[in-house]
């Protein structure tokens, strides 16, 4: 009996990323299967078209994002919790593909033109799924002449280019926190978030836009700590004394814990 129950705690642990054994589902993020849409770009090699954009990630250089980002149809880019999640794009079936594919991470909206065809100059009309990439990520993908290209795309771990933990940047005024994050691993986006100031209980944050959450709560002279829900894994992790009592506006400062 005692070799039965060491066998199945070694089955338990080689299954740990997988399942809990008889609990809850793991909620690791797996790439998910690959999917036909199509790419074009926007901006030119140095990217600064690109830096800011609806997900409020500010110079995507100096928060870590680089060039490899795409602006994201509202199809999916879905009100801006599509915000941050990481997308494999490769080209296919076009006389301009290059081989291999390229990570990127979706920082922006590409809105719809209704004054244009949807198959031609219209591409993020709804329902298309598009990818418009900043210039060096498309140039990854395919010859830049081409202007538009049908790829295969599908949505991967954010874990490999996401190191170390989620980064808050702090915005607002002294009776409203919105709060910017960064850096998210695992599938990479936000569904909900929580503040906790020393002195209060866990005070739910309301989704603002792109990657921002506020609370409308007088927060100065407290530690801060954040709770955190991912969108598509459902999982929640919880980042103790991110800021120190003396936190400022304007800062960014960064937890020691990240999705998986």
């Amino acid at each position: 009996m005692a070799s039965f129950h060491h066998s199945w705690r070694f089955v338990c642990f080689i299954f740990s990323i997988i399942i809990h054994c008889g609990s809850a589902i793991y909620h690791g993020y797996v790439p998910s299967p690959w999917t036909l849409a199509h790419a074009t770009f926007y901006g030119d090699e140095s990217a600064s078209e690109t830096m800011g954009g609806a997900c409020g990630y500010g110079n995507l250089i100096t928060n870590g994002y680089g060039t490899n980002t795409a602006a994201l149809s509202s199809t999916i880019f879905n009100d801006g919790y599509a915000c941050g999640q990481c997308y494999q794009i490769r080209c296919v079936q076009s006389r301009w593909c290059y081989a291999g594919y390229t990570t990127v991470t979706a920082t922006n909206l590409c809105p719809p033109n209704w004054s244009q065809d949807s198959n031609n100059g219209g591409w993020c009309n709804p329902p298309r799924t598009h990818f418009d990439m900043a210039k060096p990520a498309f140039m990854k993908i395919a010859q830049w002449k081409a202007g538009i290209v049908p790829i295969i795309y599908r949505r991967v771990p954010c874990n490999a280019i996401r190191k170390g933990g989620i980064r808050f940047s702090f915005q607002g005024n002294g009776y409203w926190l919105l709060v910017f994050t960064m850096n998210v691993a695992g599938a990479g986006d936000i569904k909900q978030m929580w503040v906790k100031g020393t002195k209060t209980g866990w005070i739910n944050m309301s989704h603002n836009w792109g990657a921002s959450y506020q609370a409308f709560v007088t927060l100065q002279g407290q530690a801060l700590s954040f709770r955190l829900t991912s969108y598509t894994t459902k999982q929640t992790i919880t980042a103790y004394n991110v800021a120190p009592a003396n936190w400022k506006l304007g800062l960014t400062y960064q937890a020691k814990v990240n999705f998986h």
